[in-house]
């Protein structure tokens, strides 16, 4: 199964645009099984995307994301593997929008119980579990040609550029999330189960919006970082969402594909502390979510 991505010159208001005329092949459902998990990524830069207008191909299978991690985890638990983190990609393409507002999809990933974790595992099986937590969710970010932005504890932020087509970037983290957890579920876990290690659980919470790119001093290598609502409501999102579960908001929801929509049901419950309201409307903003 081949997803085809068609990037647009940005110029068109995608938001407005009918399904049936969108500029992308209409996503299959995915199959509960491995071998026909098709993950649906980028198939170049945002940058070079923006400029193509042609069909951009690449896919990467479940199978393969799982047999990578499971190698990795086995060397890394037998200290033959150190992982090693690089946020590169990410500031170099923020090099280039510093002092600007852009578009981007945002991404929170986090692990959860690692409090509890921190409490009664001993320091090296959960300093093993952290950086195997980070390192792989990186890994899959990029595959779908994402940028992790930074590490914050037990959290991975990743954002995607969306301001190409905003419909093929919502899609595509769609698909990410869920690549995270089959990787985490039919990778991760069953290798740390076979140490006595306990299970990775995340959840992740997802919001669009334009974002102000600002650098922390005057030269090149100085930390870049992003600010602006979209960045605090996907926050608040995360921590709202349930364990093995996606929550996303109302401009994602409204252009992600009608076969990725129908899986999503709005958020009734965990609502109490939900003040962020629509920016166009005025209404409270709306999330819905997905158990994976």
């Amino acid at each position: 199964m081949i997803y085809y991505l068609y990037s647009t010159n940005g110029s068109e208001d995608n938001n407005s645009t009918p399904d049936a005329d969108r500029k992308r092949h209409p996503s299959k459902p995915q199959s509960d099984t491995t071998d026909s998990m098709v993950d649906m990524i980028m198939g170049a830069s945002a940058s070079s995307s923006a400029n193509s207008g042609e069909a951009q191909q690449i896919t990467v299978d479940a199978k393969t994301l799982i047999a990578q991690t499971q190698d990795r985890m086995w060397k890394a638990l037998k200290r033959r593997y150190q992982y090693d983190s690089n946020l590169n990609p990410a500031q170099t393409f923020l090099l280039n929008h510093i002092n600007s507002k852009i578009p981007l999809v945002i991404m929170y990933v986090d692990l959860v119980g690692s409090i509890n974790m921190s409490m009664t595992l001993p320091i090296d099986k959960l300093v093993s579990i952290i950086r195997a937590f980070t390192y792989e969710m990186s890994c899959v970010i990029q595959s779908h040609k994402g940028y992790v932005l930074k590490y914050v504890g037990d959290k991975v932020i990743a954002f995607f550029p969306s301001s190409y087509n905003k419909l093929l970037a919502c899609d595509n983290v769609i698909y990410c999330a869920q690549s995270m957890f089959t990787v985490i579920q039919k990778g991760i876990n069953p290798i740390l189960n076979q140490y006595d290690y306990p299970e990775v659980v995340i959840k992740i919470g997802v919001d669009e919006g334009e974002n102000v790119i600002v650098q922390y001093g005057h030269d090149k290598t100085s930390l870049i970082d992003i600010l602006g609502y979209c960045m605090n409501v996907a926050a608040k999102i995360t921590s709202i969402t349930e364990p093995n579960g996606i929550t996303i908001g109302e401009d994602i929801y409204n252009m992600i594909h009608p076969t990725l929509k129908s899986r999503f049901k709005e958020l009734k419950n965990r609502m109490e502390d939900w003040k962020y309201t629509n920016r166009r409307t005025g209404q409270l903003y709306k999330l819905y979510s997905m158990k994976y």
